[in-house]
């Protein structure tokens, strides 16, 4: 009974060795760079331009806030949401490695937040654009 019970321990503990590893390996595929997602928006539209997209983050698009309405200029620091007042960590990922290494995460802020500044979605060029300026943000 024992040479029983000890293969049955043997193999449940394979099974979840594979079970580990499928999992393992299905999170580090979902984790990305900020440099993976810039080649990602630019295949979808054109070369990042840090320049734009520091005019971008800066600029009001026709509603009351910018970008840097709640996370400042240079997004190296700390900052507060304009209206709750909750602290926003780093937005600049040399500054934050968090920040841009999780794709979906990136896609929600991204569309709230270019909501609340433009009315609308950013198209795959502003992304591009703001990311390269933020990643020349030390």
């Amino acid at each position: 009974m024992d040479a029983v019970m000890q293969k049955k321990g043997k193999a449940m503990w394979r099974q979840w060795g594979i079970f580990i590893g499928v999992a393992g390996w299905a999170f580090s595929a979902m984790a990305v760079t900020p440099q993976d997602l810039l080649k990602g928006y630019e295949a979808q539209s054109a070369k990042a331009s840090p320049s734009r997209g520091e005019q971008f983050f800066n600029a009001k698009h026709g509603k009351q806030w910018s970008c840097a309405s709640c996370h400042d200029n240079p997004p190296n620091r700390d900052s507060k949401h304009i209206v709750t007042a909750k602290v926003i960590k780093p937005l600049s990922p040399n500054a934050n490695p968090a920040r841009f290494t999780d794709e979906a995460k990136v896609e929600k802020w991204f569309k709230r937040n270019c909501n609340d500044s433009l009315g609308r979605e950013c198209t795959s060029q502003e992304k591009a654009d703001v990311l390269s300026w933020l990643l020349t943000v030390k």
